[in-house]
């Protein structure tokens, strides 16, 4: 028997550091999440802050942000942490793209000297947390059509209004806010704890359980001048961030795939069927080769895409070609694995359900599966297919 990612070699394209962090990453995954994170998922809760402090030592919080106390690495090492993140689930690597990816990101890219000092290094220690505030109840893959305000009174700026489906905002220390403003669009940042600004986490949720999921409330938040990102002006900022976190989600959605696969491979090897193995029937080895396939080939688009961003040469469209294929494909992993494992497959006594209706999540946030086909679709014709 030989591993699903042997079949492609993949350790070859890898340097020395680079199978290190993966490595690291996954010991303190299988000591530190692994024993408790189904049960996390069932009730529905996440010990956010003291995994930021475990992940901040680690290292992997903006650790493809130079300076800061952020540890400067290459897209490759990122992605690789964020598959072995998702491994373990969904709700982990969210935490950790939306703290580095998002928050950190729009604060590393477009704050002040000020900015990066007060926040970046608590940030990457995981001593502070952030969430990123741009989708609206009714403006997700339009978030042009935000309604979310900020006006000049005075000195000051107060905001008004709501964002919803927020990663991290209860347990976040300062949210980056987006809103409409006279000159445009702008980036704030806005502490926990600003008169006006509340947090209401999102209950009942069937999917990424062992996450937080919060709506912010605007309510005449006054905020002075220096609250503003200086180096933000239209939709392209955000944009700029949400294409950062979607390149985590091309390595972390294989990670989750990967995950479904060695269970689906050694569950098929106990499980015996008409006194015989699982794994010894043509159809479950079809089934496993075709996953197999499938895995290979996204873990070397992931690869390929991160050289391209170490190079400084990847596109937008690249990442939504990434992240559409993975999370469509790995979502589609997960389920003929759980088939293999019949009605065990339905517990969390194994994470392959687990995974699955964390990836229906994962398919929809940071650009939808629809979205990102015309993306493509406008850079294959020319054509704008959005309105």
């Amino acid at each position: 028997m030989i591993a699903p990612t042997a079949l492609f070699a993949l350790d070859t394209l890898l340097t020395d550091e680079e199978r290190e962090i993966r490595s690291t990453v996954r010991r303190v995954c299988d000591r530190e999440i692994r024993p408790h994170v189904a049960g996390w998922f069932e009730a529905g809760e996440l010990p956010a802050r003291e995994l930021a402090r475990t992940l901040g030592s680690l290292g992997v919080l903006g650790m493809h942000l130079d300076g800061y106390g952020c540890a400067g690495m290459g897209a490759v090492a990122y992605g690789l942490a964020c598959l072995e993140l998702e491994a373990a689930d969904s709700g982990l690597r969210s935490l950790v793209s939306v703290q580095g990816s998002l928050a950190m990101y729009a604060i590393w890219k477009y704050g002040s000297e000020e900015q990066k000092q007060e926040w970046l290094p608590a940030m990457a220690a995981g001593e502070r947390i952030g969430c990123f505030g741009l989708t609206e109840p009714d403006f997700g893959s339009d978030p042009g059509g935000m309604r979310t305000t900020a006006k000049r009174e005075g000195g000051d700026w107060v905001l008004n209004g709501t964002k919803l489906w927020i990663t991290n905002g209860s347990v976040s220390d300062v949210a980056v806010v987006w809103a409409r403003t006279d000159e445009g669009i702008r980036g704030f940042l806005v502490p926990a704890g600003t008169p006006g600004f509340t947090v209401n986490d999102v209950k009942h949720k069937v999917s990424l359980r062992a996450s937080v999921t919060s709506e912010l409330v605007l309510d005449g938040v006054r905020l002075p001048a220096d609250a503003m990102l200086p180096g933000a002006r239209g939709l392209s900022g955000p944009l700029g961030c949400l294409n950062e976190a979607r390149f985590g989600i091309v390595f972390g959605a294989m990670g989750a795939a990967l995950d479904c696969l060695e269970t689906a491979i050694a569950y098929a090897s106990d499980r015996e069927v008409f006194a015989r193995p699982l794994s010894s029937y043509q159809l479950t080895q079809e089934k496993l080769a075709d996953m197999a396939l499938e895995l290979g080939k996204g873990l070397l688009l992931a690869v390929h895409l991160g050289r391209l961003k170490e190079a400084g040469t990847l596109t937008p469209e690249q990442v939504s070609a990434g992240k559409l294929n993975n999370v469509r494909e790995a979502l589609e992993i997960a389920r003929k694995c759980r088939t293999l494992l019949g009605a065990g497959g339905i517990t969390l006594e194994y994470p392959v359900i687990r995974h699955s209706v964390n990836l229906e999540s994962v398919l929809t946030y940071e650009g939808t599966s629809e979205i990102h086909a015309l993306v493509i679709g406008k850079a294959l014709t020319g054509i704008p297919a959005f309105k």
